[in-house]
């Protein structure tokens, strides 16, 4: 079996990495059926990193019947809740033990900054892999009172077979985040990474089997989302797809599910998250919490907070300030101790980024800074302000998934509140004033599934995560995500009754 290794020999790491490139199916890497591959492209200097199996329909049919033999022989509730969470905290410890690697592999192919990765999204992974491995005993339903003929209770059972579609721009993040309710709640399940950023979530691969997780539990298939991600999505033998990506591809993934087995779906979508800010505020923490919103990950987040409205009161004041701090931040080089935002993660996403700031300029909003490519090679983008914007504005309405950020200019909190909502998404906001009364008042008053008071992108997992409106369907993290991976049954237990 092909497997690719680098040498690291960075400021922030030094080490060699190994991951097989094949598929991890029943246990074991395998070639793929067709023997087709996808180029894995360093985003810095836009050259190839290596090349990983390609799997499609005929991989997937393979790992499907794998899956559901291992969920019904040796997995699902015949492994007690006690043992699923050892092997969810004993994943947990191996990916910690090795957790410097991991982030340089995010670094390498997401090119995220390497303290990013390792303070942000292994830590994170880390985390939600123990908290689910002590949720997986834990998993009750109720006794219910009925009358004295009759015992009532319900249980919660697995799904059974979950696909997890898991996207680009928080790797292993967002694989954790899937993997351990489902794990948790004793479902069986296959992984689609992105394409474009598969190398984390191979190299997971040998700690399950590490980890003691029984062959076949779970298996990654690496492979495009218009191939392997739509076999998922149609597979009779799949329960439940859990999906973070676009909109557009939630609603396909939605069609393709009412239209075979009618599965469940847990869907996280796109965002356009306003963070709105009044006259009376902190203004050095709020522009630093601001800058985060935004230039998090380079904007590759969808609680991206885009669109900024300030208050007339501060408008000035925050504009300065909040340039001199953007303007402070260093782009370059993922690996190099004090870069805070690397390159965007693909050619496509560059091209993308680039047309919604030259759709700025055309519609008449101002580049307040950057609004240009960084260097001369990779997919570098300078962070960009834009003020002077107006509602109807594609960089307004559209989500760009890149370091650019709305400034628009409101007088009451009204008109705020209304413009915050004067989008089709509803996944995040965040309101910063030091009246309380006002910003749990707003932040009630947005629609979106989460709502930061004095912060942005300050997530917790037992809280739950996910959106209103066309932000998607259900939720992750918390107890509530634990819905999702399980059916609900109602057994009525006849002590007395006679016909």
């Amino acid at each position: 079996m092909s497997s690719f290794t680098h040498q690291f020999d960075t400021p922030s790491y030094k080490g060699t990495s190994t991951v097989s490139t094949g598929l991890f199916i029943n246990g074991k890497f395998v070639e793929p059926v067709e023997k087709g591959t996808i180029e894995v492209v360093n985003p810095v200097n836009g050259k190839v990193i290596t090349s990983v199996a390609a799997g499609t329909a005929a991989d997937i049919d393979i790992a499907a019947r794998a899956a559901r033999k291992a969920y019904k022989e040796r997995w699902g509730l015949k492994v007690p809740g006690v043992q699923r969470g050892r092997m969810l905290s004993k994943l947990a410890d191996l990916l910690e033990a090795n957790a410097d690697e991991f982030a340089a592999l995010e670094a390498l192919d997401v090119g995220k900054a390497f303290r990013a990765a390792r303070n942000g999204d292994v830590s994170a992974s880390i985390a939600a892999l123990r908290y689910y491995a002590g949720w997986a005993d834990k998993i009750q339903g109720k006794t219910i009172e009925t009358n004295e003929k009759k015992l009532a209770y319900t249980r919660h059972e697995p799904v059974g077979l979950v696909g997890a579609i898991v996207p680009w721009n928080f790797p292993l993040t967002m694989l954790s985040f899937k993997l351990g309710p489902a794990l948790a709640a004793g479902n069986a399940v296959i992984v689609k990474p992105s394409e474009l950023t598969p190398l984390t979530a191979l190299r997971l691969c040998p700690l399950f089997v590490e980890a003691g997780f029984p062959d076949g539990v779970i298996n990654v298939v690496s492979g495009y989302g218009s191939t392997a991600g739509q076999a998922l999505s149609e597979h009779m033998d799949v329960d439940k797809i859990t999906f973070t990506g676009s909109t557009l591809t939630g609603r396909k993934i939605m069609e393709t599910a009412s239209k075979t087995n009618l599965k469940k779906i847990t869907l996280e979508l796109g965002g356009k998250s306003p963070s709105v800010i009044f006259d009376d505020v902190d203004l050095e923490q709020t522009v630093k919490w601001v800058s985060h919103g935004i230039f998090m990950n380079h904007g590759q987040a969808c609680t991206a907070g885009s669109r900024i409205f300030v208050q007339a009161g501060i408008y000035d004041r925050f504009l300065k300030a909040f340039t001199e701090h953007v303007s402070s931040l260093k782009v370059g080089d993922p690996f190099a101790r004090d870069t805070y935002q690397g390159p965007q993660v693909s050619q496509t996403q560059f091209e993308r980024i680039m047309g919604y700031i030259k759709s700025g300029k055309e519609e008449g909003a101002t580049v307040h800074i950057g609004g240009e490519r960084h260097g001369n090679e990779g997919y570098f983008i300078q962070p960009t302000i834009f003020t002077e914007c107006k509602p109807n504005m594609k960089i307004v309405q559209e989500e760009i998934f890149g370091p650019v950020a709305a400034i628009i200019k409101f007088t009451t909190e009204e008109e705020a509140i209304e413009q915050a909502n004067n989008t089709v998404y509803g996944l995040a906001c965040s309101v910063f004033t030091r009246d309380i009364d006002r910003a749990i008042r707003v932040a009630h008053s947005i629609e979106a599934g989460t709502a930061w008071i004095n912060c942005h992108n300050s997530s917790e997992l037992s809280l739950p995560f996910g959106g209103f409106k066309q932000s998607g369907i259900g939720r992750e993290l918390g107890e509530y995500a634990l819905e999702h991976y399980t059916n609900l049954k109602a057994v009525h237990v006849n002590i007395g009754h006679r016909l």
